[in-house]
């Protein structure tokens, strides 16, 4: 894990704007007042929409985009920021040239010709170009190279490296990508491919994302794929991608990737109507070893399938779609809403195989961990930047969840799970938003059950532990600690 400073609630909430002497109005913040990652995101605006039209050429990694925002200012402006690391050539605030100047590690700062108006639309069009592979913040890069081409999918950060935008998922938005590439390269984004044509040794193809999307959401792949269509039982178009050059991976990758719209399906009638028009995954030719939930285009590394095919991945990063990309965070400490919920999808997928319960699987982990491991140090409710994707937010968190169900039981539960995703759609939710709607639907206090699971270090007490049984190791188990490492590359 990359180590970020932090900041008190306090000071962040100071951060969101400040108001230098004699301007005509505030400088929008250089971060949205997240404690786990201050500077990440921006104060001052809402975006609507990204409009993003690239160049790519594999063969160099130059990247060359003109990127218009649709945003709406939440106070009066004089100056705002947008997160990004490449070059930027031009900036235009509704139709006239801005200022602009690079600062700190991912920072764009616009001075417009006039001032803002507080709920005030605007248009923001930034001219651009760079190398992302070359290009590094905090001591990194997020962009991902490949033999044929490039890869854009991390989290919590990755556009900075493709895009110009206001990157926290409290604010999100829809998506229009464009990008143009050689003849015999494929370009991969969220959503649908509304359009592909070819002119001059150039193809272009057109990616349409309408329902909101955080920005660590939003997916760029450029190289050589082979490219399945195909629609599932309920009629949702599938997409699926695989890099021609994945060697022996690509079988199992086939295999797993392959049941996207089966399992796609099956999740539906467990969370309720799939949220997008869209359903896909892609493996390209990437050397790290996760996946991540990109909206409606799942990334997966072939890494994930070296030992073979894992269904049960497949099925974690397609509850995110759910629990997380429809629903999504509204600070990062919300972290357990995300992957707690898409472990316990996979105990769910278990179940449903036949290779150990929901609460098989719940005897084990807790079983497994004795008091003294550093595992129950970790609070999922609260697991501060450093631990954020560790194991305890997947395994403990989904231990919180089958104590929530044997809690409140399975018709009060399922309702819950089927509930939660249809009353926040396409928002923003924190864990106390959860534990309301949870306690309205089942009528049972939930307080202490999420402070000793969520909140509290150490082991929670057998009487609390989900059941006491002795037990052995579910079939499904080593598929599903597999995905323990999803996120080890962020």
């Amino acid at each position: 894990m990359r180590k970020r400073l932090t900041v008190s609630a306090a000071l962040a909430a100071a951060l969101l704007l400040t108001n230098p002497a004699g301007a005509a109005g505030a400088v929008g913040a250089s971060g949205a007042g997240d404690v786990y990652y201050p500077q990440y995101g921006n104060g001052g605006y809402d975006v609507s929409h990204y409009d993003l039209r690239l160049k790519y050429q594999p063969a160099t990694d130059q990247l060359e985009g003109t990127a218009t925002l649709l945003a709406t200012t939440t106070a009066a402006l004089s100056r705002f920021n947008l997160d990004f690391a490449l070059t930027v050539q031009d900036v235009q605030v509704n139709g006239r040239k801005a200022r602009f100047a690079a600062t700190g590690e991912h920072e764009l700062e616009i001075t417009p010709v006039a001032s803002l108006g507080k709920g005030e639309r605007v248009t923001v069009v930034v001219r651009y170009s760079g190398v992302p592979s070359t290009v590094t913040a905090y001591g990194f890069t997020a962009w991902q190279r490949t033999p044929d081409g490039g890869v854009a999918a991390g989290e919590p950060e990755s556009a900075w490296w493709w895009f110009p935008s206001n990157d926290h998922p409290s604010d999100k938005a829809t998506f229009d990508v464009s990008v143009q590439v050689p003849d015999g390269t494929q370009a991969i984004s969220n959503g649908a491919l509304v359009s592909q044509s070819s002119r001059l040794g150039w193809t272009r193809y057109s990616w349409r994302q309408t329902k909101p999307q955080a920005t660590y959401l939003a997916t760029l792949a450029v190289g050589r794929f082979e490219i399945d269509s195909s629609v599932t039982e309920s009629g949702i178009p599938v997409t699926t991608a695989y890099s021609r050059d994945l060697g022996e991976n690509a079988g199992a990758a086939r295999a797993s990737v392959g049941r996207t719209g089966e399992l796609t399906d099956w999740l539906s009638t467990l969370l309720g109507p799939y949220p997008f028009a869209t359903v896909g995954g892609y493996v390209p030719n990437t050397r790290p070893g996760y996946a991540l939930e990109t909206q409606s285009q799942v990334y997966y590394s072939p890494r994930i399938f070296s030992s073979g095919s894992n269904t049960s991945v497949v099925v974690h990063e397609l509850a995110h779609q759910w629990y997380g990309d429809s629903v999504s965070l509204e600070r990062w400490s919300d972290i357990w809403l995300n992957e707690g919920f898409a472990r316990y999808a996979q105990w769910l997928w278990s179940e449903h195989e036949n290779e150990g319960t929901a609460q098989e699987l719940a005897d084990w982990v807790y079983s497994s961990k004795p008091a003294d491991d550093p595992f129950w140090t970790v609070l999922p409710g609260d697991p501060g930047p450093d631990n954020q994707f560790h194991a305890a937010v997947y395994d403990r968190g989904a231990l919180a969840v089958q104590a929530l169900r044997n809690a409140i039981g399975d018709e009060a539960f399922f309702t819950v799970l089927r509930g939660w995703p249809a009353e926040h759609r396409y928002g923003n939710a924190t864990v106390a938003d959860f534990r309301r709607y949870a306690e309205q639907v089942s009528g049972k206090p939930l307080g202490d059950l999420l402070q000793t699971w969520l909140y509290t270090a150490g082991k929670p007490a057998a009487g609390t532990a989900p059941a006491l049984k002795a037990v052995t190791e579910p079939k499904s188990w080593q598929q599903i600690k597999a995905t323990d490492t999803l996120h080890d590359a962020h």
